[in-house]
C-alpha cells in the first residue's frame, strides 16, 4: 500500500506552530524605533513599497503559509541594510534563512522591474532648467544636467575560469556607472559592467551615452573627472590649468562632481550589503548586478519620501574606484571648443 509524502514547510519544521510566525508578524505590533533600526527604513516607507510591490509579490499558492508581501519586504530590506541573512534577521519576523534569501530574490527583481520609473532624467523643458539651476548654485558651474562617475561592488568570483570581473586590486566586482543630480537623486545606473573594465571603457560602451549623443539634450552637460574623456556632452576638468579661468572652471567643476562621491557614500551607508564590511555579494554578476539595482531604486524611493541623502551616517568601509587615471587628451575637437566656449564665457 502506497503511502502519501507529506509536503513539509522548512519554517514549521524550523519553528513550530507556537514560534512567532510569520503570517503572525505585523507592522502595527512595533514601534518605529525598531522598524528603523532593524530595517532601516521608517513605517510610512514600508507601507510605501507594500502598496508599490504587494500585487507583484503576491503569488497564487496552495500553501496555507505563503509569505506576504509585507513580511518578504522587511526580509529584503533587512538583507539591503544589513548585508547579513544570519538567523537574528530571520527571527526578527519568524521565517528560516533560506526563506529570507527567497524574499531578497522576489522583492529585487521587483524593484529592478520598476527601474525605469524611478531612475530617469528630466524631460519637461521646466525640469531639465530647475536641474540646471540647482547644479549652478552649487558652485557656478552652468548646464549640468548630471554628474557621472562609476563605482566598486564586491561580488564573489563567477568561476576559475572568468577574469573578466577582476579588478586592479586582483578582486572579483561590478563596475556601476551612476549620474546623479544636485540633490544625489540617481538619473541613471547601470550596475552589470565587469570589474576589469576601466571607467572610460564602460562609459564608451555604455546607454548612457547612446543616449546622450542620440536623444538626450543638446544644450547641456554631465560632468566626468579625468577617468572620462572629454566629450560635447561631457565636460572634464583640465589636465594642466594654466590661466586663472582655467582655474575657476576646475575648482567648479571638482565642486560640483563631489556630489557623486557624496552620494555614493550615502548608498553604501544605508545599504550595507553593498559596502563590504559583511562580506562581497555571494550571487551571481546578473543577481548582483540587479542587487545594486534595486538598492539604487529603493535610494531614489527613500529621497522622495524626505529621507536626507545627506543624513546616513559615514560607512566604515568603502569601496572606492578602481581607475587609476590616465590623463588623456581628448580628439574630439568639438568637445574641445565646447570647453574652451564654457572657459570665455562664464569663468574669464
Amino acid at each position: 500500500m502506497a503511502v502519501p509524502i507529506a509536503v513539509l514547510d522548512c519554517d514549521l519544521l524550523l519553528y513550530g506552530r507556537g514560534h512567532r510566525t510569520l503570517d503572525r508578524f505585523k507592522l502595527e505590533d512595533v514601534t518605529d524605533e525598531y522598524l528603523v533600526s532593524t530595517y532601516g527604513f521608517p513605517r510610512q516607507f514600508i507601507c510605501y513599497l507594500v502598496d508599490l510591490l504587494g500585487a507583484t509579490l503576491s503569488r497564487p499558492t496552495q500553501r496555507s503559509r505563503a509569505i506576504s508581501p509585507e513580511t518578504q519586504i522587511l526580509a529584503a530590506l533587512g538583507f539591503y541594510t544589513s548585508g547579513s541573512f544570519q538567523t537574528r534577521m530571520g527571527d526578527a519576523i519568524g521565517i528560516s534563512q533560506a526563506s529570507m534569501s527567497r524574499c531578497v530574490a522576489n522583492v529585487t527583481e521587483a524593484l529592478v522591474e520598476r527601474a525605469s520609473q524611478f531612475i530617469h532624467f528630466p524631460e519637461d523643458e521646466a525640469t531639465v532648467q530647475t536641474l540646471k539651476d540647482d547644479f549652478y548654485g552649487l558652485a557656478g558651474m552652468p548646464g549640468v544636467l548630471g554628474v557621472v562617475d562609476c563605482t566598486h561592488v564586491a561580488i564573489k568570483a563567477p568561476n576559475a575560469e572568468d577574469l573578466s570581473y577582476v579588478n586592479r586590486k586582483g578582486l572579483h566586482s561590478l563596475n556601476c556607472l551612476m549620474v546623479c543630480d544636485s540633490r544625489g537623486v540617481l538619473l541613471s545606473a547601470e550596475t552589470h559592467w565587469p570589474g576589469s573594465l576601466p571607467d572610460c571603457a564602460v562609459l564608451e560602451q555604455a546607454a548612457l551615452t547612446s543616449q546622450f549623443e542620440t536623444e538626450l539634450h543638446k544644450d547641456g552637460w554631465l560632468l566626468g573627472d579625468s577617468s572620462f574623456l572629454l566629450r560635447t556632452w561631457l565636460m572634464t576638468p583640465l589636465h594642466i590649468p594654466e590661466t586663472p579661468a582655467e582655474y575657476r572652471y576646475n575648482m567648479a567643476h571638482s565642486a560640483t562632481l563631489s556630489v557623486i562621491e557624496r552620494t555614493f557614500r550615502t548608498i553604501r551607508a544605508r545599504f550595507r550589503c553593498l559596502d563590504g564590511s559583511k562580506g562581497t555579494l555571494q550571487y551571481s554578476p546578473e543577481k548582483s548586478s540587479h542587487i545594486v539595482l534595486a538598492c539604487c531604486v529603493l535610494h531614489n524611493i527613500s529621497l522622495q519620501h524626505g529621507l536626507d541623502v545627506w543624513s546616513a551616517p559615514a560607512a566604515g568601509h568603502v569601496e572606492q574606484s578602481e581607475e587609476e587615471y590616465e590623463q588623456m587628451e581628448s580628439v574630439d575637437s568639438e568637445a574641445c571648443r565646447v570647453r574652451q566656449e564654457l572657459l570665455l564665457t562664464h569663468f574669464s
